[in-house]
């Protein structure tokens, strides 16, 4: 009896995408736990732009995009097997090739994501939409504007998968990570024994910042580290309290200025980079 073999490249693609869908769904059922929540349900409804319909129809098409250009770009790559062939199976190897995709991933997204809100045109017509969302929650987490969905996120995970050079039956397991990682930081919630919370500095309390008004210059930092922020002087530390209704808010502690110059110097030296590597 012959079995069905799923090749990488097709797990590469549908799994993240399945993934993003069974992990928001366990914030769905737990969204529920006012005591955990950031946000109130009722501050949810009055303050979202956006109704829930609207946002798994945005995600919808984002993850159409994301699928069509990972098909095209394991096509341009090359097989697994050639892949496999090429590569022997290391823990240093795979560590190696998580830390570059994450670092590289990071500084893409940072950049770009701050580009958009420094750029009046593209925050109004492009970036706005995600920010209609000012209450975050876990499967609105890819509500962009398909063209913001492009660059940010397919491009990124694109950028971070050459430069990596893994393969891509290693991308199936790095681009669920970052899924679950993205949904994680829009969760909109603040458990107890949460790894994520644990690990990184970059978590569902630092992303809720930046979705606030008071926030829109800070924080842009996505999904892993803060190391942008902090570098280019946009990290806003935040307290963690108790709502007296229940629930924690992430407040501010401090007043920080927008170092415009010295991120528009880091903004072109990776222009400068790309146009580098791409000869």
């Amino acid at each position: 009896m012959m079995g069905f073999a799923v090749s990488d490249e097709l797990l590469g693609t549908v799994a993240p995408i399945v993934v993003y869908w069974l992990y928001s769904g366990i914030y769905v059922a737990l969204s529920s736990l006012e005591s955990y929540r950031l946000h109130s349900k009722a501050e949810e409804a009055e303050k979202n732009l956006v109704s829930k319909s609207n946002v798994v129809k945005g995600v919808l098409l984002q993850q159409v995009v994301q699928a069509v250009v990972a098909i095209l770009l394991f096509t341009v790559t090359g097989s697994d097997a050639e892949a496999d062939k090429a590569q022997q199976f290391s823990i240093l190897v795979l560590a190696r090739q998580f830390v570059t995709a994450m670092i590289i991933l990071d500084t893409w997204q940072y950049f770009m994501h701050r580009y958009m809100h420094h750029n009046k045109f593209l925050y109004k017509h492009i970036h706005s939409q995600h920010h209609r969302l000012i209450v975050p929650y876990a499967y609105g987490a890819l509500y962009n504007h398909p063209v913001e969905g492009l660059l940010l996120d397919t491009v990124g995970g694109a950028l971070s998968f050459l430069v990596s050079g893994m393969s891509p039956r290693t991308s199936i397991f790095f681009f669920s990570f970052a899924t679950i990682k993205t949904v994680d930081d829009h969760c909109g919630l603040w458990l107890p024994g949460n790894l994520f919370h644990m690990v990184f500095k970059n978590n569902s309390a630092y992303h809720d910042i930046h979705h606030q008004l008071y926030g829109t210059k800070y924080n842009f930092s996505q999904p892993f580290f803060v190391m942008w922020d902090r570098i280019l002087g946009t990290y806003m530390p935040y307290s963690l309290e108790k709502r007296e209704d229940g629930g924690f808010e992430a407040r501010p502690t401090k007043e920080f200025k927008d170092d415009s110059d010295l991120w528009i110097c880091g903004y072109m030296f990776v222009l400068s980079a790309l146009r580098f590597a791409n000869g």
